[in-house]
């Protein structure tokens, strides 16, 4: 038999088999289609063969490190959640994830890693918590700015101009995305009938880490709260593909061998970036130390004999 492919993407939290919309994406396409997927649930991106997440180990095209190229390439090995739909249902799947990337893709980006009050109280807070020390002192911040580049991105350069009006206009157009999706989906249990397809994989990898966070600063949050069918769609597609699987085992649970689909001790890159993590760590522990003034190395005067020490100076901050 063949080797599976391996999955690595971000663990879960808030309720959710994964908190990345992106690996979530890619998850809940593979519990659609049944996909053979060997599962890394991991908190340090290091820890994947592409160095992010999510990412796909294959046989036939090597790690393939984004979520439409893996997707892309569940589909080449028959595992096709669209097989059935119509020529009208493939375009309304196109025009609907255009929808989501273009209307409700930026505004998750500003709640989760824009937004002050949630980056700091909730985003920043379980990042620094799950990743790894000394890892989580620098990575949380690291991925902020790759946040923020991805949203100018987006934006452009209209960004710079007026921030407060554009950040209402992106709200009100995510509120009309939301609602669009609720009328859409209406009483069905999926968007095409009873049998999921990619595009409800997109939909909930949207949906559910803002429904299932706990935010201080939630105004998008309560539109969807107030939207019952998308919230029972949710809710629906956890307990069906996700029974067990949302961030915290039950204690009764048994650890699942890596045979099953979980994380593997004998994972061949751990020794790899664990060697990695610790030197990068002591480099960003002594760069700190440098510009922060705590080590500063002591020049002698000229015609002095022999290295001087590095000596360590204390200073107290005062309290403005």
């Amino acid at each position: 038999m063949a080797a599976p492919m391996e999955l690595f993407c971000w663990a879960g939290g808030w309720g959710l088999p994964s908190v990345d919309p992106d690996c979530l994406a890619v998850l809940t396409y593979a519990r659609f289609t049944g996909a053979p997927l060997k599962v890394h649930k991991v908190t340090n991106p290091w820890r994947s063969p592409a160095g992010c997440l999510p990412a796909l180990k294959t046989k036939e095209e090597g790690v393939l490190s984004q979520m439409h190229q893996i997707i892309t390439h569940l589909r080449k090995q028959k595992y096709n959640a669209d097989y059935d739909l119509s020529a009208r249902q493939g375009a309304d799947t196109l025009a609907f994830v255009s929808l989501l990337e273009e209307k409700l893709l930026p505004v998750l980006i500003h709640t989760f890693w824009v937004d002050a009050k949630n980056y700091v109280e909730h985003t920043r807070k379980w990042y620094a918590e799950a990743i790894p020390f000394p890892l989580n002192f620098f990575l949380p911040n690291r991925m902020h700015k790759q946040h923020l580049e991805r949203l100018q991105l987006i934006w452009g350069e209209s960004c710079l101009e007026d921030e407060e009006e554009l950040e209402k206009e992106m709200y009100r157009e995510a509120r009309e995305c939301l609602t669009l999706l609720s009328q859409r989906l209406g009483d069905q249990k999926f968007f095409f009938g009873d049998s999921p397809a990619s595009l409800d994989a997109f939909v909930f990898s949207h949906l559910a880490p803002l429904l299932k966070a706990k935010l201080p600063n939630g105004k998008l949050q309560q539109h969807l709260k107030s939207l019952q069918n998308l919230c029972d769609f949710c809710s629906s597609i956890l307990s069906l593909y996700f029974p067990w699987d949302g961030g915290d085992a039950p204690s009764s649970a048994p650890k699942t061998s890596a045979s099953e689909g979980t994380e593997s001790e004998e994972e061949p890159y751990k020794r790899r970036n664990q060697i990695l993590s610790v030197l990068v760590g002591l480099a960003a522990m002594i760069g700190y130390a440098f510009l922060s003034g705590i080590v500063s190395i002591q020049r002698g005067p000229p015609g002095a004999a022999g290295p001087r020490p590095i000596a360590m100076e204390e200073e107290e901050e005062e309290e403005e």
